[in-house]
């Protein structure tokens, strides 16, 4: 499903910093959280260790009482059925209340009707996610949040580089959260970073990410003022973890950043180039939209087997399979099924049918940059050879 985007220049600077011996968060990782900044059209990042962990940074700032008018345990916060696991453990992690709501069967973004519909006295965020790079209608969505005083946490991990209205994902609400994994649009191996327009946030999160310590954050000096009777190397303000990254993974994003809109392309053709070519079989299966306004970036390319096809899809994901083609769900399908549910509190805000139908019916194939010309007309070639056998044997069952 994914091929890594590192190349020689990177594994060099990797080595580099290694011998320079200053490896642990440093100089690099506050350069390397500018340019990402910029990039992403916002005032500030904060580096973490993974876009798991920039999810879980955003969300202990925003529950924090450094954060005025900060969530509380049982606020509720609306967030996509259709999603992943760590889009919402930090929510339970701070004693918050996940709302599930419903996707749109055609984007398979969060259903704009369902999510005004699902807003109680309780409500105070919504936490969203541009499923596989394809941006939420950001109008819309901003306009709710404006209208009723919400919080907006713009989950990022799939969507580096989308856009809507011509504006980067992630600048829109309070924080947007990336992910630089190996299998994501650019990597640093392991990595995220959260971006905002908030000073005072990403003080916050500057402070959690590193055991609450005051060292890392700008007004450094301001504490050690407050608290001169504390060594100024460890004066402890605040609750915190360990989510730092290196430099080591900041020396290969400052190089992989400059790549980021030319593997985007390279992902768009493809998903440009099956579109077209699976377009006769729109009987069968049921294609992501994309979003008017935005741009997707396609982090991979899903399809949803419909109900009336001669096949369904553990059929076609097991003949893709012995064929060396890998396939995989649609994020988790819909989180509100999965077994940890049961555990933790938690509200389903009315049906859940378009995240159903994705779980059981959507998987999806690689759209990464390295799927080449070759590759693209292989799969397309093993999945036409697919349903014609189908076809075939539907029509002498019929017979």
């Amino acid at each position: 499903m994914h091929e890594p985007t590192v190349s020689g220049e990177e594994i060099f600077a990797a080595v580099e910093t290694m011998l320079s011996t200053f490896t642990t968060m440093g100089k690099k990782v506050r350069a390397f959280e500018q340019q990402y900044a910029d990039y992403a059209h916002t005032r500030y990042g904060v580096m973490s260790n993974s876009g798991s962990s920039a999810n879980l940074l955003s969300i202990a700032a925003l529950s924090n009482p450094f954060t005025p008018d900060h969530l509380k345990p049982g606020d509720e916060v609306l967030v996509p059925a259709l999603s992943w696991s760590t889009t919402i453990w930090p929510l339970i992690q701070h004693q918050l209340i996940p709302v599930m709501v419903d996707c749109d069967i055609h984007d398979f973004n969060l259903d704009l009707n369902k999510l005004e519909r699902a807003i109680g006295p309780k409500t105070r965020a919504i936490k969203l996610v541009h499923v596989y790079g394809n941006p939420c209608n950001m109008d819309a969505i901003m306009m709710l949040a404006r209208k009723h005083n919400l919080f907006v946490i713009e989950d990022c991990c799939e969507a580096m580089g989308a856009t809507y209205d011509n504006r980067p994902v992630g600048s829109f609400g309070h924080v947007g959260n990336f992910s630089f994994f190996f299998s994501h649009h650019i990597s640093t191996m392991e990595g995220g970073i959260s971006v905002t327009h908030d000073f005072n946030l990403t003080e916050t999160m500057r402070i959690l990410r590193a055991h609450g310590w005051s060292r890392e954050a700008d007004e450094h000096a301001k504490y050690v003022e407050m608290y001169p009777d504390i060594d100024p190397r460890f004066i402890f303000i605040n609750q915190g973890y360990n989510l730092r990254p290196t430099e080591v993974n900041a020396a290969i994003g400052q190089l992989q950043l400059p790549k980021l809109d030319a593997l985007i392309d390279n992902r768009r053709e493809t998903a440009a180039f099956f579109l077209k070519r699976f377009a006769k079989y729109e009987e069968y299966f049921h294609f992501q939209q994309e979003t008017p306004k935005g741009k997707h970036v396609w982090f991979g390319f899903p399809m949803i087997v419909k109900k009336n096809a001669p096949f369904q899809v553990k059929d076609i994901t097991a003949y893709l399979q012995r064929h060396h083609i890998e396939t995989r769900p649609i994020i988790a399908g819909n989180m509100a099924r999965h077994p940890a549910f049961k555990l933790y509190r938690h509200r389903i805000a009315g049906d859940l049918s378009s995240a159903d139908t994705i779980m059981q019916q959507g998987m999806a194939i690689a759209c990464h940059h390295a799927v080449d010309h070759a590759a693209r007309d292989y799969v397309a070639n093993i999945l036409d050879t697919f349903i014609t056998e189908c076809v075939i044997q539907t029509s002498k069952l019929s017979a």
